[in-house]
């Protein structure tokens, strides 16, 4: 996510860029590229505050159909590789125009160790404009984190870089820091090593990962911990790492994540990752969706909805799980498929705690912040900086609030929690916007391609035409659209519900009716 706070702070996010170096990614995948699958990740890195630097060592499995001349990685020029080994030999490879291509001639080979090193490149507006953040808590301590969706995971290790490459048997993560530092990072933690001055956290997950959801976080943290009670049944470790100076408030917040992580269940299905964790690391920039290791800056700012207290970061960033690390897009083009349904959910904690009114109004304020200027969906191979913008957020949200309005909440909602659990379209298998309409024609029975294609595609929005007609007669269309929409109209009779198309529709009503009132759709009025 870069999560969705205001169109003010992506224009400045868009702003900042090239203020240095700017890796972008995606786009078409790099012929080299297509010819083989990495499978696994085992990351070796030490971190050196002191010279903000890093030294790393990637063991990178892969497969391939066929023997392969060269084995293409992404890694900026910005580190130095110091050697590259296949069974323990050292192998010829080049390293230039942020490519390290690795010469396989003639071996039967499924892995490679890249030894590298070097100064980090420093993020400049994280997470926007993402890379190494190298602070100081309040009391002095070293404070590390990584954001890297922006730009891939090329800047801190050896990979194949593209949205469509996740790493099917997940990652492991040996980071070794010196002690006392704690290491918060993706998975389990499975054992933690001393070596003179110096720990190493060995953190593994099994799970398919995509590059930027691989994450680690440096500092001297207060943890809370619980269980949390899945709907699947299973008893998933939940915990927060939060700054010494933070540690009165871990227990308000472990409760957020709590109440977040069921509401999320309620309306995607259970948790994705059961094995690992439920779990967020208070970090030096505002937040990203790094698989069971959320990143959270935004200083505690809970608000009370309903009932309980609400952290509309923390709850984004955690829809994340489901939508952007379970189901993720092979192409940048469909990016809306991670930012829109996770703001959607955002608005559901609304419409579950707050009640109607509050979401509602949640629906009514996002409308306003819509100014239709691109499409949702992007041109196919775009990268990330050409799909990302604001309205993936805004309007892909809208536009799941409005499939709501024409499914009807006893449709829409198992249809939402059916995707996001269809084994085509999730873990190891990526998605695409045509696999998301397909999906909804063919679980609801409609023929919903003119309001996807209208909504998602471009830029144009029905035209709401009302024309007098004698006394008591309003003629009603929308124009613009070949196809009708279920809207309600308000008289004086109250509200009723009626199809709408380019086609006028005479409606008997003493006063000039509304259109929509309650704010279901999005038109010209």
């Amino acid at each position: 996510m870069k999560t969705i706070l205001s169109v003010i702070i992506i224009l400045f996010a868009s702003i900042s860029w090239g203020f240095g170096q700017n890796w972008d990614w995606g786009g078409p995948i790099d012929p080299l590229q297509e010819k083989f699958e990495v499978k696994h990740y085992r990351l070796e890195l030490e971190l050196y505050p002191e010279s903000k630097s890093i030294k790393g060592n990637n063991t990178v499995t892969f497969s391939s159909v066929n023997k392969l001349d060269t084995l293409r990685l992404d890694l900026i020029d910005e580190y130095k590789v110091t050697k590259v080994q296949i069974n323990g030999e050292e192998v010829a490879y080049s390293h230039k125009n942020d490519l390290l291509d690795i010469l396989v001639t003639n071996c039967s080979c499924d892995a490679v160790d890249i030894f590298y090193e070097g100064k980090t490149p420093i993020a400049i507006n994280p997470p926007w404009e993402g890379g190494f953040t190298w602070e100081k808590d309040q009391l002095g301590n070293d404070w590390v984190g990584l954001s890297s969706q922006g730009e891939g995971a090329k800047i801190f290790m050896p990979a194949l870089d593209h949205p469509s490459s996740e790493a099917s048997q997940g990652v492991d993560l040996l980071i070794t820091v010196p002690k006392p530092y704690f290491v918060a990072a993706n998975g389990r933690l499975d054992q933690i090593k001393q070596e003179h001055e110096k720990l190493t956290y060995f953190w593994t997950t099994d799970y398919p990962i995509n590059n930027y959801g691989i994450n680690f976080t440096m500092g001297i943290f207060h943890e809370e911990e619980k269980n949390f009670t899945s709907v699947s049944g299973d008893k998933i470790p939940m915990h927060v790492w939060v700054l010494q100076e933070n540690k009165a408030k871990a227990k308000d917040i472990l409760e957020v994540l709590n109440v977040s992580s069921q509401t999320h269940e309620k309306y995607f299905g259970a948790y994705p990752w059961p094995k690992d964790k439920i779990a967020i690391v208070e970090t030096p920039y505002l937040g990203m969706e790094h698989q069971t290791i959320n990143a959270y800056g935004n200083n505690y700012r809970f608000v009370k909805m309903g009932s309980v207290n609400y952290d509309n970061l923390l709850h984004h960033e955690l829809g994340h799980e489901w939508f952007g690390n379970k189901v993720s897009v092979d192409d940048w083009a469909d990016f809306w498929i991670h930012e829109g349904i996770t703001a959607y959910g955002d608005w559901l904690f609304y419409w579950e705690h707050g009640g109607e009114e509050a979401y509602l109004k949640k629906a009514e304020s996002t409308l306003k912040q819509i100014a239709h200027s691109k499409p949702v969906v992007s041109p196919v191979n775009s990268t990330e900086e050409e799909a990302y913008h604001s309205e993936i957020y805004t309007k892909g949200a809208f536009i799941m609030h409005s499939l709501r309005w024409i499914l009807g909440d006893d449709v829409f909602f198992p249809m939402l929690k059916s995707f996001a659990n269809d084994p085509r379209f999730t873990y190891e298998n990526q998605v695409n916007t045509r696999d998301f309409i397909d999906f909804v024609n063919s679980y609801t029975g409609k023929d919903l391609e003119g309001f996807f294609q209208l909504y998602l595609y471009s830029t144009d929005i029905p035209e709401v035409k009302i024309l007098k007609k004698g006394k008591r007669g309003f003629e009603v269309s929308l124009q613009g659209i070949d196809f009708q929409l279920p809207v309600e109209l308000k008289t004086e009779k109250g509200i009723e519900t009626i199809n709408l198309g380019k086609q006028p529709l005479l409606i008997n009503s003493t006063s000039e009716p509304t259109v929509d009132p309650r704010g279901w759709l999005m038109l010209k009025k």
